[in-house]
Parts: C-alpha cells; structure tokens; sequence
C-alpha cells in the first residue's frame, strides 16, 4: 500500500473510531511502529488529526464519548495511573474527588486504605470505596443525578462542595493543555472548579490522551496543579510550561499488553471489534 493510502485509510478509522492506537495500526497494515508514527505526525501536522503518545484521535473535537465508552478505553493506563496516585495519600487525608473514568480507578485503588476523609460527587466512587476493605469517612455531594456517569450535579452539587474544605483535591478533566485544565461538560467543569477553589493542593489525574486536547469549558490554570499523574510524559511546550510552574508530573506506564484481551484493549479504543473488522474487510477489498 502506498503512504498516501495508507493515510487515507488511517483517517478514515480515525474517523470512525474517534482515536486509535499506533500498535492497532501497525497491526492492521502491517507496518512497523515508526512507520505508523511517522504517518501520524505527517497527519498531524497537515491538521487532519491530533496525534497524542501512543495514538492518534480526530482533529478538533470539542465532545467527548459517553461515559459507558469512555470507560473501557486506556483501561489499563487508567489503572495505572489510579494505582501510582493513591499511593500518594493516607491516613489523615482530606480529598475531593470529582467524577471520571480515571478518578474511578483511582477510587478502586485508594479503597485499601483506611483513615482517610473523602467528598466526592459520584456515586460510583462512593460505592466502591465503602465496599473495599479500608475504613474511610465518605460524603457523598447531592444534587441533580445523572445515570450516564452515576454523578450529581448542579447547583444543590456546588453549593454542598462549599460547605467543605479539604487538603487535597483529585481531579480528572477532559484535556489538559497550555491554557490550563479543560473540559466538555459544563456542570461536570463547575464541580470540579468548585472542588478545586476549597483544596489546599490539586492533584490531576489523566491518561496521555488527555495531553494536548482542548476543551470548551476551562477549569483553572496550570499554575493551581501540584502534581499530575499520568501514563505517559507531556512533550513539547506543555512540559516546558509545566517545569516552568513547578507542577510535579509523576508517569505512570501501564504494563505492556499480554493475551488477545489486552491486545484488543490495546487495537482499538473504545470501538466495537465488529465495525473494525468490517471496515478491514472493505480496506482490503479497495486494495
């Protein structure tokens, strides 16, 4: 296949998938990793996608995936990050924590540990904390409740978040690049200013998707981040500015992927593996 159709192609299930991974690529055409990497950095810079580490993901959107989506992409990475920033807190610790797919596996993690006082707005995040074997203090923020990603918000949610002060504030947003953290959902970006405006220290945790995306709603500066976990190193001018406000960046790789689970994981983020492999199916037949 020649470069440019193989370009077209990758557009093409960047398109249909949203953002895919550089092994699922090289997989797909046969093609080693640099090749990929290459393609995807001529993609890029042409301004016909966003290349991130490790994949790639349409250019310019300002949504994001539903919550049930999100949660199975960056599975691994997620827990990565979750397990590396709960070892971060202890007994004693105060923390709101906002919902998201990577504060949820944070949450999972941070269930182990006892002493600590915890006020968050998922339910989620309530219900795997108070099932795991720490003894905590939970506070669950009340509100207008949202199935989609079991959370109340609103303005009940914000006023609540103003009636606690706490040491730490643990916050996944939905891109995170020079002009500060960012994300899709209004009220989803009110919480978490909220939470932010009543912690001592913010703590940001992200899969390296994250990196470089931006957003419609702003949550706060890069100067108000103490630390960020997260699975891959930010490059470029981000991690200049980053150094710069002395934000900790704490990565946390997740483990190569082993057996055809991960593998799939690891091919396609988020997609179904039948529209993959009939979208294959019909690359090959073009071919």
């Amino acid at each position: 296949m020649r470069p440019s159709e193989r370009h077209a192609a990758i557009l093409e299930i960047v398109d249909e998938h949203r953002h895919v991974s550089v092994d699922f690529l090289a997989q797909r055409f046969g093609a080693s990793r640099e090749t990929i990497r290459r393609d995807l950095t001529r993609l890029a810079r042409d301004g016909r996608l966003r290349k991130y580490h490790g994949g790639a993901a349409r250019s310019g959107a300002l949504t994001e995936d539903a919550f049930s989506t999100r949660i199975h992409e960056f599975a691994r990475e997620k827990r990565a990050v979750g397990r590396r920033a709960a070892a971060l807190f202890g007994a004693g610790d105060s923390l709101f924590i906002d919902t998201g797919t990577t504060t949820l596996a944070f949450a999972q993690e941070l269930a182990g540990t006892s002493g600590m006082t915890i006020i968050t707005n998922s339910v989620s995040i309530t219900q795997r904390l108070a099932r795991g074997p720490g003894r905590n203090r939970v506070f669950l923020i009340g509100g207008e409740y949202r199935a989609e990603a079991s959370e109340n918000l609103g303005p009940l949610a914000v006023a609540q978040v103003a009636q606690f002060n706490a040491h730490h504030a643990v916050i996944t947003v939905g891109a995170i690049g020079l002009n500060g953290l960012q994300d899709y959902a209004l009220e989803e970006a009110e919480i978490a200013r909220a939470m932010i405006a009543r912690a001592t220290r913010v703590t940001v945790v992200a899969d390296a998707s994250k990196l470089g995306r931006c957003a419609l709603f702003p949550v706060c500066g890069l100067e108000r981040i103490a630390c960020l976990v997260v699975s891959a190193a930010p490059e470029g001018p981000l991690a200049t500015k980053l150094a710069e406000l002395g934000v900790e960046v704490i990565v946390a790789e997740a483990a190569p992927p082993s057996g055809s689970a991960d593998r799939s994981q690891a091919a396609s983020t988020g997609a179904s593996t039948g529209k993959s492999q009939k979208l294959a199916n019909r690359i090959d037949r073009d071919e």
